[in-house]
């Protein structure tokens, strides 16, 4: 309860080469599986397209949002996230588009570090990366991320070095029973940029 969900699907897909949220996994648009796994622990989700984006049909209950301006980047479109989510959830997880393996125990988990200590955010860190966008984000923090963008300070990790983050490496995201025993390798966390990583990931998943 209390715990929403933004999905980003507002990126270029330069590097993919077409539109990432069309592509094709397990028999249903990319983005329509990742709402659906996300949406088994998280209600409400609100899905942030660029402002003349296509997209594929998703369920009625998700809201989509349109960025106010293009182009500038992640953090932009986690405020027009959490903008919608005002008084909808205290907090969400954040997620982008291009996550096929994203697992609701992921979910969970995120927000049970970030409830451990009464955390503003809690933010992945696995294979020496942080995952903004296998994040939860107070949804208070809309304040200050309109404010960092107003300074056109662009990165996430602008907001994690000023607030109270937990940063949860995989010993900690395992140290959950749940995720550990769906999600032991933390495939929740790859992301496809490439034609290469698709097909990888098409590969693993059976497909």
């Amino acid at each position: 309860p209390g715990l929403g969900a933004v999905v980003l699907c507002g990126g270029k897909s330069s590097r993919m080469g077409r539109p990432k949220a069309w592509l094709p996994f397990g028999g249903e648009p990319l983005l329509a599986r990742v709402v659906r796994r996300i949406g088994e622990a998280a209600s409400p989700i609100v899905v942030v397209a660029a402002p003349d984006q296509d997209l594929p049909p998703l369920p009625e209950t998700v809201t989509l949002v349109r960025d106010a301006v293009s182009g500038r980047g992640p953090l932009q479109g986690i405020l027009a996230g959490l903008t919608a989510m005002e008084g909808r959830a205290t907090s969400v997880f954040v997620s982008s588009t291009d996550a096929p393996f994203v697992h609701p125990e992921l979910v969970r988990r995120m927000e049970t570090l970030r409830s451990e200590g009464d955390h503003d955010a809690a933010v992945a860190r696995a294979q020496g990366h942080f995952h903004p966008l296998a994040a939860v984000y107070r949804t208070s923090l809309r304040v200050l991320v309109a404010d960092l963008l107003a300074q056109d300070l662009r990165r996430p990790y602008y907001v994690f070095e000023r607030v109270r983050t937990r940063f949860a490496d995989e010993p900690d995201l395992l140290a959950g029973p749940a995720l550990r025993e769906a999600d032991p390798h933390l495939w929740s966390l790859r992301n496809l940029n490439t034609p290469e990583d698709y097909a990888e990931a098409l590969r693993d998943a059976g497909f």
